[in-house]
């Protein structure tokens, strides 16, 4: 059996689980947040800890225990704590600035980049190389910094672009005569 399937979820104060036949709902203080179920796994609500346990012997509900407790386990840590991810601008006249739903950049190109936020999701710049993303769905914050990124990733030779507050860019030595 997966070691990760095997581990209960306990309920932290202030969030509650609900199973259908179809899919799992957690509601917490930041939100509710939903995942479809997959036959191959029977999930148990034992007084506020979730168990997970394959249906059947097979490889492929052994797999699936653990990832479907991984994603339930994000999303319990979702609807109570939330989730960010922070980057980082990093060359001369970059610039992020949140308007709303919407966050402006400067990147060096010769038109400013306007990145539409979806439902959920919030974004922050305490100072204007910076950017902070926040939500509750840990896949929905990663794939928004991820495309905000992937306006102007780091270059190898100076670094510069956008980037993760923890990445580390290797830099590449210049050509020599």
């Amino acid at each position: 059996m997966s070691r990760v399937g095997k581990m209960p979820i306990a309920l932290p104060a202030g969030a509650e689980a609900t199973i259908d036949a179809a899919q799992i709902t957690v509601k917490g203080p930041l939100g509710v947040l939903t995942q479809s179920l997959n036959g191959l796994v029977t999930i148990v609500n034992n007084a506020g800890t979730l168990n997970f346990a394959p249906a059947n012997d097979s490889r492929e509900a052994n797999a699936m225990s653990g990832t479907l407790r991984a994603l339930v386990n994000n999303m319990v840590n979702g609807v109570t704590k939330g989730f960010e991810k922070k980057l980082q601008l990093v060359g001369v006249g970059f610039k992020a600035q949140a308007q709303g739903d919407k966050l402006n950049l400067t990147l060096g190109f010769s038109h400013p980049i306007v990145h539409q936020m979806p439902v959920g999701i919030k974004c922050e710049t305490p100072t204007q190389t910076e950017i902070l993303i926040k939500g509750i769905n840990r896949q929905v914050v990663g794939q928004v910094a991820a495309e905000v990124r992937a306006y102007r990733q780091p270059e190898p030779y100076k670094g510069k672009g956008v980037r993760y507050s923890d990445e580390v860019v290797v830099l590449k030595e210049t050509k020599k005569k």
